[in-house]
């Protein structure tokens, strides 16, 4: 890991281009969850990585569409936010820019993808372990949170694209496309449905790791904990540039939840 920690690092550096552990986020989970299987080829290793390869799959086409990929492999489109970083007054300065870049971008998300990602190998320290319900759980909740996180993705990148090229005679974005942001589909009953999704799927992963100790509560909690902390702070910034853009945009922040539909709880 910490190999791939210093090459980001001197690949944004010296490229400016603060996306490299971006392309990596759907590639290396799926590669610590296939070398976990090689070491411990069981039935429930087997898969979950399947399952890990699947939402790599669905991620990293995702990310090419939006430009994200290159064949230049260090090159593609940048994360927005990185730019708005760089330009703010607590990191402005390549010094400051730069340690954000070592210990946060570079070191501290590539932690978070090891971390929720351990939930396998804590599954291959108990090979002899029976299928149990909550193995199945896990499973089908997995499926279903990619399933939902493709379908949000899907949703905004079309809505992205018509605003890109001014039509607007779609029915089911007319309104959207008028106020600026997306509030149709998934994204009526959640402002952040894709990374709703995306925390879903790997809590659902930890269920694994449940199914194996027999406890609710074990190390491998850490990841999914983290990457929680991550999108809740991911999310504040983005509604923050988007408040400033779109002026019914806080309406949208009182009238809808950020995670959590409203049907699994009273208020936001």
């Amino acid at each position: 890991m910490f190999i791939v920690v210093i090459i980001c690092f001197i690949v944004s550096e010296l490229t400016r281009n603060y996306s490299q552990v971006d392309k990596l986020w759907s590639l290396l989970p799926p590669a610590y969850s296939w070398m976990t299987v090689a070491a411990f080829p069981t039935a429930r290793t087997v898969i979950m990585a399947l399952l890990v390869t699947l939402w790599g799959l669905r991620l990293s086409y995702n990310f090419y569409r939006k430009g994200g990929y290159s064949i230049i492999p260090w090159q593609g489109e940048e994360d927005y936010r990185w730019k708005i970083l760089r330009e703010s007054n607590a990191l402005r300065g390549r010094l400051r820019f730069g340690l954000f870049n070592l210990l946060f971008i570079s070191l501290y998300q590539n932690i978070i993808i090891l971390l929720f990602t351990t939930p396998i190998l804590m599954t291959a320290l108990h090979p002899g372990k029976p299928f149990t319900i909550t193995d199945i759980a896990a499973a089908i909740l997995m499926l279903a949170f990619i399933i939902t996180e493709t379908v949000a993705d899907n949703q905004q990148f079309r809505f992205q694209t018509m605003k890109r090229s001014e039509q607007s005679d779609a029915e089911m974005f007319r309104d959207s496309l008028k106020r600026g942001f997306l509030r149709e589909g998934l994204w009526k009953f959640v402002r952040h449905p894709n990374f709703a999704s995306e925390q879903a799927v790997w809590i659902s992963f930890y269920l694994f790791s449940v199914a194996v100790s027999g406890r609710w509560i074990n190390f491998t909690l850490l990841g999914p904990v983290l990457l929680v902390i991550l999108f809740i702070g991911s999310s504040i910034m983005t509604e923050q540039i988007s408040s400033s853009k779109y002026p019914e945009y806080s309406t949208y922040q009182k009238e809808v939840p950020k995670f959590i539909p409203r049907i699994f709880r009273n208020r936001d």
